[in-house]
């Protein structure tokens, strides 16, 4: 790894020869200084290690959620963020308090399970019975009506692995309804594989929904290993039985923040460029990866920005509450600020892991792509190809800002190869993080944002809203 930051290190120091309309001799050195000084601190890294070390995993409305705001807090006033606040949001608090599982037939086996998020508990002795294996949320739609009572639902589908996460889309759809399509069959209990690439006998939580007018049913996933056994049990024509319970509680409405820093601009200060990630983490492991890392990378690359300078428009930072949940702290954030949504200038969130940004893709207006072809410009030292399409998705947390075409938003796309080993699971812990490749993150994100803030031109949404 330390070849890496060697490599790119002597490939920025061309890059402040760069010439653009947009930037001036100057600032480009500027960026220069920025990039280098990213990619040589460990600043990122101490953080991390600080939120995952002193708080540890962030389930929404604990007391562990509430150390991670009063941590955030402390951290931007001691890094001398000019601006730092609180933004309340709501969200259905839920607890995970117990769980276990086993097969039972054809013999008694070990079952490495997990409650999916708000899913409702099993009796106090759990639920057994026999499964009904299904490969697709499809199949299992299309079964007979009442086929599936006194029994457990059981989908089966397989994540791909891709550099993107591809896979995580179709994947997890299973997991957001599957319980309320198999409870309309009649079922007792959901189960499925998880929606993972690991090989490890970690299960991995999620979100999951119920419907009104569906009777709630307990809603769990089991380990990959496990759901390779449970299939080689069904495919040897064994009737499979299964025991699992799993202890939650679902608590009403909660409350946490949004943790917001800001570094003024100097010339518009009302214009910003928006960074961040979530504060939030499941309860399983410590939520380095997620989202750990982007909290920790954002805060930092503003803070080697504004020690270099503080450029025309401001940085600001915002760290969201509950986006494990549904996107609590996001809706709260574009709802209090719907009216100001015009004077964000770009927008990009870190959540998906700490493995090296690979691309960099923009959703803006064409009059802006200059600009962003500047920015490319300058990450390519970093080795981050430009992605040239200008359909940039961005993070779970800016969905709220692209569905509503307000603000221009960016991806710094991270290489998710093996992200989804250890997503959602108890093996979410800082040893999965390099710190050379979170010091590479850490620089792309601080040569963006600074460049965003100060372009000659101020970045547009692809389609702007009326004022």
């Amino acid at each position: 790894m330390k070849n890496l930051i060697t490599a790119l290190l002597l490939t920025s120091s061309m890059a402040a020869t760069a010439s653009s309309n947009e930037f001036t001799p100057k600032q480009l050195q500027q960026v220069d200084e920025v990039r280098t000084t990213a990619l040589n601190s460990h600043l990122s890294y101490e953080l991390l290690e600080s939120l995952t070390t002193e708080v540890g995993p962030r389930l929404p409305g604990t007391e562990n959620d509430k150390k991670a705001v009063a941590w955030a807090q402390a951290k931007f006033k001691e890094l001398g963020f000019d601006k730092v606040w609180l933004e309340e949001a709501t969200f259905p608090e839920w607890r995970r308090y117990s769980e276990s599982g086993k097969i039972l037939t054809p013999s008694e086996q070990p079952l490495h399970l997990t409650a999916l998020g708000n899913s409702i508990s099993t009796p106090k002795e759990g639920i057994s019975a026999p499964i009904e294996l299904f490969e697709t949320l499809d199949e299992l739609k299309a079964a007979p009506a009442n086929s599936l009572k006194g029994k457990i639902a059981y989908i089966n589908y397989r994540m791909n692995r891709d550099i993107d996460g591809n896979g995580y889309g179709p994947a997890v759809k299973a997991r957001a309804t599957g319980a309320i399509e198999a409870s309309k069959k009649g079922a007792v209990a959901y189960m499925m594989r998880s929606v993972s690439t690991g090989h490890h006998r970690f299960a991995h939580t999620g979100g999951s929904y119920y419907k009104e007018g569906v009777k709630k049913i307990p809603n769990v996933t089991i380990a990959n290993p496990d759901a390779d056994q449970i299939a080689r049990l069904v495919a040897l024509g064994k009737d499979v039985s299964v025991n699992i319970n799993v202890q939650t509680e679902n608590l009403g409405e909660g409350t946490s923040n949004n943790v917001i820093g800001q570094f003024n601009g100097t010339e518009i200060p009302e214009q910003y460029v928006l960074i961040g990630g979530h504060l939030d983490s499941w309860d399983l492991g410590t939520g380095a990866l997620d989202d750990g890392a982007g909290v920790a990378l954002t805060m930092a690359a503003a803070k080697h920005i504004s020690d270099v300078k503080r450029p025309k428009r401001s940085i600001r930072v915002v760290l969201f509450a509950a986006e494990e949940l549904g996107l609590w702290g996001a809706k709260a954030y574009f709802a209090k600020h719907k009216n100001d949504l015009h004077n964000i200038v770009a927008a990009a969130e870190s959540d998906f892991g700490a493995d090296v940004v690979y691309g960099f893709e923009s959703n803006v207006d064409a009059a802006s792509l200059p600009v962003v072809r500047a920015i490319a410009k300058e990450l390519a030292p970093l080795n981050v190809e430009y992605i040239g399409k200008n359909q940039a998705n961005g993070g779970p947390d800016l969905i709220p800002f692209k569905n509503a075409v307000s603000a221009p938003i960016f991806e710094l796309a991270q290489d998710g190869t093996d992200y989804f080993d250890y997503h959602h699971t108890a093996d979410d812990t800082l040893d999965k993080v390099t710190p050379a490749k979170l010091r590479q993150n850490t620089a792309t994100y601080a040569v963006f944002a600074l460049m965003a803030a100060d372009a000659k031109t101020t970045i547009k949404p692809k389609v702007t809203t009326k004022e």
